[in-house]
């Protein structure tokens, strides 16, 4: 009940089932749409009227999703050293968690420094593997180096073609998220 200080004493509030609202109420299913009506009295004589319905819940058919058979995990520190500690701490803080939920929060909710390893595995112990690895100074499944100061590379147009023909047919094959933003740009690049 909006701008109500004070419920007016010539309605006899305690009989029946009318009752002013002061605080949010739970609104209980009972197996049928919710319906509630609201009334707008209004101090100049305009009123108003209106039964609301809730809007049936879409049913979503849960469609299997298909992990990605290799997963890139995304590790930065400031320095070498700082690197190789997130590393070693990110390797002892994944237990439990889904490769492919730890490879979204790497890129999507950290910070990215200039010390950059890509550490790459098909499995949550594959990848904790390459972390500790990298931790320990000595990274085989691992991409690593320095970011550069020079803009960042969108699109490579070389021009010769054969020595690209084929490349990342398997990550557009494998990622739908990578299928989905090429598609894009061939969609925005299109006469």
């Amino acid at each position: 009940t909006l701008h109500v200080d004070e419920p007016s004493p010539h309605v006899d509030w305690s009989a029946g089932a009318v009752q002013l609202l002061t605080e949010p109420q739970p609104w209980q299913q009972n197996g049928h749409a919710r319906r509630a009506a609201v009334s707008s009295f209004g101090v100049s004589g305009t009123n108003a009227h209106i039964v609301l319905e809730e809007h049936p819940a879409a049913e979503v058919a849960a469609e299997p999703v298909e992990e990605p058979s290799v997963v890139p995990w995304v590790v930065s520190g400031r320095s070498a050293e700082a690197l190789r500690a997130q590393a070693g701490r990110l390797a002892e803080a994944v237990a439990g968690e889904r490769p492919v939920d730890v490879a979204h929060s790497l890129v999507a909710s950290r910070s990215v420094f200039d010390h950059r390893a890509v550490v790459i595995g098909s499995d949550r112990d594959e990848l904790v593997a390459g972390l500790r690895e990298l931790a320990g100074g000595a990274a085989s499944a691992v991409v690593q180096g320095v970011a550069g100061s020079a803009g960042k590379t969108v699109f490579v147009f070389p021009g010769q073609g054969s020595q690209w023909l084929g490349m990342g047919v398997e990550l557009l094959d494998g990622s739908p998220v990578f299928a989905a933003r090429m598609a894009e740009c061939e969609a925005a690049l299109a006469p």
